[in-house]
């Protein structure tokens, strides 16, 4: 498996194609990919953080991970995210998953549980927002990279 650069195009047909419950993104700071004998079997795509009160120039946040299934595909996914983070200066990167999700690439990659948010409908209750997202409870997980948490 080899991590390639990914156009916010190319990415959001892989996470249309195979995500579970999130639809692909609106915009981002880079797309990664990774590439199994010329096929595109995973992306990330990284942006800035969804919640206002993260700091949104020092902070790096992975909006989408899909893969086809492929085993440690996720865990290559989250370290190359971060580590390119790392490169161009984020304090951290952060991600949130579903709360019945296990976290095991997550740990995998180094990164950290930062604990859990709770259910909001704040994402649905102004006109223009998307209704199609999980409301639950999520697990946000975080990777310190050049600052302090």
């Amino acid at each position: 498996m080899k991590i390639v650069p990914l156009t916010l195009a190319e990415a959001n047909r892989l996470i249309a194609q195979l995500h579970r419950h999130h639809k692909p993104v609106q915009g981002h700071r880079f797309s990664i990919g990774l590439n199994e004998n010329g096929v595109l079997i995973g992306a990330a795509t990284i942006g800035r953080p969804v919640g206002r009160e993260v700091p949104q120039y020092t902070v790096a946040e992975v909006t989408r991970l899909v893969t086809d299934g492929t085993p440690n595909a996720c865990s290559m996914l989250y370290g190359a995210a971060a580590k390119a983070a790392k490169a161009m200066g984020f304090w951290w990167i952060q991600t949130y998953i579903l709360e019945d999700e296990p976290g095991t690439s997550l740990k995998a990659a180094g990164w950290q549980f930062a604990g859990m948010t709770g259910a909001s409908h704040r994402w649905t209750n102004r006109i223009g927002r998307r209704d199609d997202q999980p409301v639950a409870p999520k697990q946000k997980w975080i990777k310190v990279l050049n600052g302090d948490k």
